[in-house]
């Protein structure tokens, strides 16, 4: 590419050029550029005319690719005329291709006549093939010559004030600069340009792309975005105040949309951002395209054809402000690393001069590089196809040191891509690099090498490439580009699994497009103790539950591997059953980065080997929430642990942890039997099932042991004093049958109560917790006072004696049971997760 522009004309063109009675009034205009897609048919090339007749009062300049396909088809052609093989068949094809077009245009007979003399003329060159580069380019560069003119016909010929400018009539093009593509001779092009306008008046101007002739007058192209480039070129040319570069997208996307489906659309980008992401592979602009329109300031903007609504994406000399320092991200797949270590490199001038002269001896180019300021190791980033090649090349250059055990040698690492964000917003900002660097640690992606230029526009990095997709969303979603993707699986639909999914179906619908909280879950499988259904796309949670019915055999492995995605930068598994068998895995989800919530008591009360396995597995990415597990949607365990964070110390923990039996021994005052306010209970659905479950104390205990590891202390269920409100004649009869043996729990109780009442006290079921770590649970008749005597029906109330808090204790108190406040509490665990790992509050 050459960037030797010495005669290009500023964006605004100058006044005494407006009045030059040598240049037609063509002098202030508008530049437009349309590529294959957008004439591919005589239908696409009509809807161009149209969005020309409407885009502008401005003159107007079109440079036009070739119809889309045909460039190759002509490629193919001269190859197989070169190689002697059959191409006749082919080229009727292609005449036949050209002159439908022209029929459904309603080209006249002058122009069919033009087309087959075209078309025949091309017939000549295949029987009679050469060599020489300017054959091979006059047949590769016949399409734009076609499509120019059914354009012109589109748009109304010569009488609806539209000429037709054949480039190599005009543009003269020289070798670039290091042989890298081709230059532009300005002089020459502008004085051959001055002569064609001084012949051709008509305001408006259909252009051939791709297509140039070289100093010796013989016909060449303009190589890879040829068409693109010549737009830029004719844009500076006729002074055009703007060039427009029509594509099938919207304008340049923030990240590939078929890897990060919420790519968004650019407002603006300075020529420097556009070039760096072009570098690594974006689809925008190449920047030898934007080379004319850099150096004379001409704005360009990329529009789509089929959405001419939308703004597009303007590129200029600098861009607006956004909200986030980066404008774009790009990944570059199948590359890899060549390293050469050794502590014979240290301070030894001449190092890498050596190792990259090795390279570039062999063709290899690097992408990248990366050293330590030890010296070490130095390491590039390669082509994966040129990696050994490299190798051997630098082996060969420092075969001496190696053999000498100064250098250990040269390692390759294939299977490496590089993900580089770009933006103007990151030159001058501190936290950029902490921000990329944290959301590709949330995603559990590892940097291999990590490259920032001086300029501070670009920060690459070289990772696996099997984390590259999430890496990129990851990323894209840490610096806000688009909401933090949650793929999640719910495994237990059952009343706090339905409630929870109806909260999330709620919030779901509430959102629209003004939403900017920066959290997109997406539910991705489902499911109970026997089934489970997993979705290739996110499923609506309103009918998550029915996907159940048609569902497969659970099988957690497979669970596991569908809702962990690579190509999603997060994963949650959300464990609403009670299941012991579900809990025994979440040490090995969170391992894996898998993130845990739940509201199942097995994980924090089980064995204690098992807490500790999934404290350990906690500090290597994954975070585990559980706030649920103690008083459903009440912040218990966050006051816990927000003192205790804050270096407070716990001294006791003492409440009422069981709505169930709140509500039973706030009404139990001796004028209904006990066994009546437990069916009462089991009818309004304050009981389990078997209402066993809550009198036992089990569950109780487990809200203790919970909270007591919490703050440190590694107790145990078997180490808490539990007391069975059932008697032991009860416990381990059928449900029915304990149901209508009720009665027999009235007599104990009634005792108890009296004895209560003889000192002027009532009866709570309260966990205590005391100083010296003793645990227990049971019926209690507390002081006058106490805080459990004035709680509500069905409350919860837990109290902290903390160093902080000794004498005047800290009260959490609220509902604490019930399928919508349980599930409440779980949704918060969730957004709190989706904060942690990037999302907006």
């Amino acid at each position: 590419m050459s960037l030797d522009l010495p005669h290009a004309a500023p964006a605004e063109p100058r006044a005494d050029r407006l009045h030059d009675p040598d240049v037609s009034s063509i002098a202030l205009c508008h530049a437009h550029k349309f590529g294959g897609s957008s004439v591919a048919s005589a239908e696409r090339i009509r809807h161009v005319a149209a969005l020309l007749h409407a885009e502008s009062r401005l003159p107007r300049v079109v440079v036009v690719s070739a119809m889309q396909g045909v460039t190759d088809r002509l490629t193919a052609l001269a190859n197989a005329a070169l190689a002697t093989k059959p191409w006749r068949c082919d080229w009727t094809t292609l005449r036949e291709h050209q002159l439908r077009a022209a029929r459904e245009l309603d080209a006249d007979d002058a122009v069919h006549a033009w087309l087959e003399r075209e078309l025949q003329a091309l017939h000549e060159l295949l029987c009679a093939p050469s060599p020489r580069p300017e054959w091979f380019a006059t047949v590769q560069g016949l399409g734009e010559v076609w499509s120019s003119r059914l354009l012109q016909v589109a748009l109304g010929d010569e009488a609806a004030g539209w000429a037709r400018l054949d480039a190599r009539d005009v543009l003269v093009v020289r070798p670039g600069e290091l042989g890298i593509g081709v230059g532009v001779d300005w002089d020459a092009s502008r004085g051959k340009l001055a002569a064609w306008r001084k012949a051709h008046r008509q305001p408006n101007v259909v252009i051939t792309g791709f297509v140039a002739r070289d100093g010796d007058g013989a016909i060449t192209t303009l190589g890879r975005n040829g068409s693109d480039y010549s737009s830029a070129i004719f844009a500076v040319l006729f002074d055009a105040a703007e060039l427009t570069i029509w594509t099938d997208v919207d304008g340049v996307l923030s990240a590939d949309p078929r890897l990060v489906p919420d790519a968004v659309c650019l407002e603006s980008m300075s020529y420097a951002e556009a070039c760096e992401l072009a570098y690594f592979g974006a689809k925008v602009l190449h920047p030898q395209t934007m080379a004319p329109a850099m150096q004379a300031g001409l704005p360009i903007r990329i529009r789509n054809t089929l959405n001419p609504a939308a703004p597009g994406t303007r590129i200029a000399e600098t861009s607006e402000p956004a909200a986030s320092p980066v404008k774009g991200l790009t990944l570059v797949a199948d590359m890899a690393v060549l390293e050469l270590a050794g502590a014979g490199l240290i301070g030894v001038p001449g190092t890498a001069e050596r190792m990259f002269a090795a390279l570039h001896a062999e063709g290899v180019s690097v992408t990248m590089i990366s050293q330590g300021s030890s010296e070490h190791s130095i390491c590039c980033i390669v082509r994966a196809d040129q990696a050994e090649r490299g190798r051997a090349a630098v082996l060969a250059a420092f075969r001496v040191a190696i053999a000498n055990g100064q250098v250990e040698g040269v390692r390759v690492t294939t299977g490496i891509a590089v993900l580089a964000a770009v933006g103007d917003g990151m030159v001058g900002t501190p936290g950029v690099s902490a921000r990329l660097f944290a959301g590709l640690a949330q995603a559990g992606v590892n940097i291999r090498a990590i490259a920032q230029g001086a300029s501070e526009r670009n920060i690459s990095v070289a990772i696996s490439a099997a984390d590259a997709t999430r890496a990129l969303r990851a990323v894209h979603s840490a610096f806000w580009l688009s909401p933090q993707t949650l793929s999640v699986g719910i495994i237990g639909p059952g009343n706090v699994g339905r409630a929870l999914l109806a909260q999330l179906a709620q919030a779901s619908s509430q959102r629209d497009g003004s939403d900017r909280s920066g959290f997109d879950l997406h539910l991705r499988a489902i499911a109970n103790s026997c089934r489970m259904h997993l979705a290739q796309r996110a499923l609506d949670p309103a009918d998550a539950d029915a996907a159940l019915e048609n569902g497969e055999a659970l099988d957690l492995d497979r669970f596991t591997a569908h809702v962990h995605a690579a190509h999603l930068p997060h994963a949650m598994i959300v464990d609403c059953s009670g299941s012991d068998t579900v809990a025994a895995r979440y040490a090995d989800w969170l391992a894996a980065g898998i993130h845990v919530v739940t509201p199942n008591k097995q994980a924090g009360s089980g064995s204690l080997e098992r807490w500790r396995a999934i404290r350990a597995a906690t500090r290597r990415g994954g975070h585990f929430r559980y706030e649920a597990t103690v008083g459903a949607g009440l912040p218990v365990i966050q006051t816990l642990r927000s003192q205790l964070d804050t270096g407070d110390e716990l001294l006791e923990v003492e409440g009422v942890f069981s709505g169930t039996l709140a509500w039973l021994f706030n009404s139990f005052d001796g004028s209904v039997p006990f066994s009546k306010l437990v069916a009462e209970a089991r009818a309004l659905g304050y009981t389990e099932p078997d209402p066993r479950d809550d009198l036992s104390g089990t569950d109780v205990a487990r809200k203790l042991v919970i909270l007591a590891r919490e703050a440190g202390r590694e107790l145990s269920l078997e180490d808490v004093e539990i007391e069975n409100l059932v008697p032991p004649t009860l416990r381990d009869v059928p449900r029915e049958e304990f149901l209508a043996r009720l009665h027999e729990l009235d007599a104990p109780l009634q005792a108890r109560l009296d004895a209560a009442r003889q000192q002027g006290r009532s009866l709570r079921y309260l966990a205590q917790l005391d100083r010296d770590g003793r645990a227990r649970v049971g019926l209690v008749a507390p002081e006058p006072g106490h805080a459990s005597l004035h709680g509500r029906l069905s409350d919860n109330l837990i109290q902290f004696r903390t160093r902080r808090y000794a004498d005047n204790p800290l009260v959490v108190q609220g509902p604490g049971a019930g399928p919508d406040v349980t599930a409440a509490g779980v949704f918060g665990d969730i957004l709190a997760i989706a904060q942690a790992v990037g999302a907006r509050r």
